[in-house]
């Protein structure tokens, strides 16, 4: 066993960005597909690791001290470039993007039990392999597993969500781009660098290597701004817990720093330096994903169950083909649209994070989507866990279980 403290951990993390990017400069394949950076590198180490593991009897242990501050610290800057002003304006948008996504959850749900039951396997399993898992990833799944162990008897009920959601992210980050440039070669989109439009400074996530001019009084406020969001909303989740308000950390976290970017504007004026907070957010984002992705245990998804592996295969092909034929169509079938299939991909089998890099490699190749990176936050981040919730308790409270 080599274990690897904070310091070491942040290196190879680091490094392992550092290599995605040099494996997608270098790869027409990576970079005709849009497959992120973090994702490249961290599947790359965690492969190795593998190896070594299986190979070597090597197994490489990485501190997982920097991934909670690191990701909320994204979510913090999501609160902090969200206008809601702006909000407003993409408001319809978003209420039909929350839309489809509530159908997904529901169809993963259905996927899930229906061939649980039809290879015998106990239902909650199906359901632990649906929506749980993928579209709520690992913190969503965990906390169900814990209820399903104690008190409907499922044995390893969270060894076997956390491996879901595992596989979920893996494959959420493989599929999302793919899907979206597949869907702007096939439909011949107009794409904005196509159209040699959007010459000012990207002011959003869509090309996170883009240059922004920032000083060092821009950057400290904005890492001020965070660090408020973050003890506000960790003190508030705190409150929360165990209420019928409870509500995860990262989204108190986001909440908080919603309120601080509009409510300062109103009140006092107050003009956000957004490049700032950007810089941080890629920074945070790259690194919290590249940490994930890296420390993967992938022997634990192959030690899965075959019929496991199988009910989360067809979810994956359920996943691809709802966001090329239901997402893509009814979201537009245009070129926001791709982008916005390419997140759905990354968060209806990842997360949030997952979703954002998607789509940040999407638009590094083919231009800003101001839209998709004005919807997606908000849904994946805030909407998709309070319907996820009711989703699940509904289908909790059908016979089969009794």
């Amino acid at each position: 066993m080599i274990a690897l403290d904070t310091l070491e951990t942040l290196v190879v993390a680091s490094l392992v960005l550092l290599l995605g990017g040099k494996l997608v400069s270098s790869s027409n394949f990576l970079k005709t597909y849009s497959i992120s950076e973090p994702t490249v590198g961290g599947l790359v180490v965690a492969l190795v690791l593998f190896a070594l593991r299986g190979l070597g009897d090597v197994e490489v242990q990485f501190d997982g001290s920097l991934q909670g501050p690191l990701m909320l610290a994204f979510f913090a800057t999501i609160g902090l470039n969200t206008n809601l002003a702006s909000l407003k304006a993409g408001g319809r948008t978003l209420v039909l993007f929350l839309v489809v996504v509530l159908g997904l959850l529901i169809l993963q749900d259905v996927i899930g039990i229906g061939m649980a039951k039809a290879m015998g396997l106990d239902p909650l399993i199906g359901l632990l392999s649906g929506s749980i898992s993928l579209s709520g990833g690992h913190g969503t799944g965990a906390a169900w597993g814990h209820v399903f162990s104690e008190h409907h008897g499922l044995a390893a009920a969270t060894e076997i969500a956390i491996a879901c959601a595992t596989f979920g992210l893996v494959l959420g980050g493989l599929i999302g781009g793919p899907i979206a440039g597949f869907l702007v070669r096939r439909m011949k989109l107009p794409t904005v660098k196509t159209r040699q439009e959007k010459q000012e400074p990207p002011q959003s996530y869509e090309q996170p290597k883009a240059e922004r001019p920032i000083a060092a009084q821009s950057f400290i406020e904005a890492l001020a701004l965070i660090a408020v969001s973050l003890t506000v909303g960790t003190m508030s989740a705190n409150q929360l817990s165990g209420t019928a308000f409870e509500l995860p950390t990262f989204v108190c976290v986001l909440f908080i720093g919603v309120l601080l970017r509009n409510g300062l504007s109103l009140s006092v004026g107050y003009e956000f330096f957004e490049r700032g907070i950007l810089v941080i957010s890629n920074v945070t984002l790259s690194l919290f994903l590249a940490m994930v992705l890296m420390s993967l245990r992938l022997w634990d998804l192959a030690s899965l169950a075959l019929p496991v592996l199988l009910i989360l295969a067809v979810q994956t092909i359920a996943m691809a083909l709802y966001a090329a034929f239901v997402t893509f169509r009814l979201m537009g079938s245009n070129y926001d649209a791709a982008v916005l299939a390419a997140g759905h991909c990354g968060f209806g089998l990842g997360a949030t994070p997952t979703a954002i890099a998607n789509m940040q490699a999407v638009t590094d190749r083919f231009g800003p989507s101001r839209l998709a990176f004005l919807v997606v936050p908000m849904v994946s981040a805030f909407f998709i866990d309070i319907g996820n919730a009711i989703v699940i308790k509904l289908f909790l409270a059908l016979p089969i279980y009794h």
